[in-house]
């Protein structure tokens, strides 16, 4: 049986090889410090396990629709309306299994073979392969330190092509933790009103946000609110990466294309998971407060001690929870850097070419202080010994 050729060409995902390269090397009983994790390393709420298992209890383990419980569509929306001043009603939201998810199902519902998707680099690993796999043509918008890892007005008009059918925004952005302030998005904004030109805003961090305040691009204006899909979960937010929920608002075509192609896929998110996701919506953000002030504590360490190894320069992320430092005065490329880093000083880190960066690394923050400390001072030694 022969592979299909978009599959041929879609990449495996580096953070995931590199994270089981580390556990493995964990089982041969060495002693590995990882700083890939992409997820929060503090458990579930209580309260939220506690939804799971009375939904369990009352057998609460049935299909659900396609696009989710119309109760937890109700608390998604009530948390735009609160959190972000935007107002949908329930046909504007589908929940989907992850955020990861909902962005694969929103690329096959509005992406046709040829279609260009601008991605601004450094970009989050599955964006590119999402496209290719919907027949897009990934079209990268490349951005540097210097702009803090941002794109421009002037920039994105200059990637807009006849061919161009929508513009990924993430922020606060993995991996670089930038964010974009309000006026930043306001001028972005404009642009794409001016050429029509549809957003995929992955809001997936915006709690993990230390410096200022996340703003949704769609609530810049009514215009740009129907030009843009909103992607977002509890994964990050709550720490609930394995309940695998995350939704997405937007048009009802959309919508009602996203259903259609669940229905084919996965059919409904797991039926007790979405009892405690509503709880979780519901119940407040002192958990999510405890979590940034941990994270924050965490960022300015790890900053403060990237910056003072010679010939490694880092932006101070100001959101979710990782560290993108550039290692180019190094003379190394990210993949040889991270490989030698693993087996000299059993350190894990991400190369940057999987975000499309080869200049630089990612860390992450979402482990214990001793952790980071421990593992920073192995790559202080590691570049000591070998540059």
């Amino acid at each position: 049986m022969n592979i299909a050729e978009r599959v041929k060409n879609v990449s495996p995902s580096l953070t995931l090889a590199i994270t089981a390269k580390a556990k493995a090397m964990k089982k041969q009983g060495l002693d590995v410090i990882g700083f890939g994790a992409g997820e929060p390393d503090f458990d579930t709420p209580d309260y939220i396990k506690q939804a799971a298992i009375e939904s369990l209890q009352k057998g609460f383990t049935k299909y659900t629709p396609v696009t989710g419980t119309v109760e937890l569509k109700q608390a998604i929306c009530q948390k735009f309306k609160t959190e972000n001043n935007l107002d949908y009603a329930t046909e504007n939201i589908a929940v989907s299994c992850g955020a990861k998810h909902s962005l694969y199902n929103l690329f096959q519902v509005i992406v046709n073979p040829g279609d260009e998707v601008l991605i601004p680099t450094p970009y989050w690993v599955s964006y590119p392969d999402q496209v290719i796999l919907a027949g897009g043509k990934p079209v990268y918008i490349h951005t540097t330190q210097e702009d803090n890892y941002k794109i421009t007005p002037a920039l994105l008009k200059s990637s807009i092509t006849p061919k161009t059918k929508a513009l990924i925004i993430n922020s606060p952005s993995n991996p670089s933790g930038a964010m974009y302030t309000a006026d930043e998005l306001a001028a972005i904004a404009e642009v794409c009103v001016e050429r029509s030109l549809p957003v995929v805003s992955d809001e997936i961090y915006e709690h993990l946000a230390y410096e200022f305040a996340h703003v949704s691009i769609a609530s810049i204006s009514p215009e740009m609110k129907k030009l843009t899909a909103v992607v977002n979960g509890v994964s990050k937010s709550y720490s609930m990466t394995g309940w695998r929920i995350g939704y997405l608002a937007a048009e009802k075509e959309i919508i009602k294309g996203i259903d259609n192609v669940q229905g084919h896929s996965t059919s409904n998110p797991t039926s007790f998971a979405q009892p405690a996701t509503e709880t979780a919506l519901r119940g407040g953000l002192e958990f999510v407060h405890m979590m940034k002030k941990e994270f924050k504590a965490r960022r300015d360490y790890m900053v403060q001690k990237l910056n003072s190894i010679k010939g490694i320069s880092c932006l101070m992320p100001e959101g979710a929870f990782y560290a993108f430092p550039d290692i180019s005065a190094l003379g190394k490329g990210s993949m040889e850097f991270c490989d030698a880093l693993l087996e000299k000083a059993h350190v894990a880190a991400v190369p940057g070419i999987a975000f499309g960066h080869n200049s630089n690394i990612r860390l992450s923050y979402a482990c214990s202080m001793e952790s980071i400390k421990k593992g920073l001072d192995r790559l202080e030694d590691f570049v000591n010994k070998n540059f």
